[in-house]
């Protein structure tokens, strides 16, 4: 009983902001990948930031024609505005840093960033879904969220 108190007391979210806030995330990480090709010299690196700008892009391409098929407009909320202050932060951070200092920094940072992103996907934003074709979405985004933060923490081994 308690896990559905628990999930009645927390506020809802509705299709139209779990769209925002899955397509803010992706955006997110697309700015990180675009910042890394900028700053990094490091062979794994670029193919790692080269793969995320193209696996995000092409999700939030998916999330934006299935928004438009259903005729929603993504909303804007608290999760997406805090995930977007966060990643601005996080961005400002790695600009500073320059060489191996930032290979690392990046590459922890997209471990911990897929970490949270996939937490959140299949804690909130999967069981919160009520279009069934937003759903299956977000389970295939995870899916390859998942394989991404795999391959981020081999990433993160491998720079130590």
């Amino acid at each position: 009983m308690h896990a559905h108190q628990a999930s009645a007391a927390a506020p809802a979210i509705n299709d139209a902001q779990i769209a925002h806030i899955a397509y803010t995330a992706g955006v997110i990480d697309v700015t990180a990948a675009k910042q890394a090709l900028q700053k990094s010299h490091n062979k794994a690196v670029r193919a790692f930031a080269e793969e995320m700008a193209r696996d995000h892009a092409a999700v939030n391409d998916q999330a934006l024609a299935l928004v438009k098929k259903l005729g929603v407009t993504p909303q804007d909320n608290p999760t997406s505005q805090s995930l977007a202050s966060n990643a601005a932060a996080e961005q400002t951070k790695l600009a500073a840093l320059s060489g191996a200092a930032y290979d690392k920094a990046y590459a922890a940072n997209e471990v911990a960033y897929h970490k949270a992103v996939n937490a959140a996907l299949s804690g909130t934003l999967i069981p919160s879904a009520q279009n069934a074709e937003l759903k299956s979405l977000l389970e295939t985004g995870l899916k390859l969220f998942q394989s991404h933060q795999m391959h981020a923490e081999h990433l993160a081994q491998s720079l130590k």
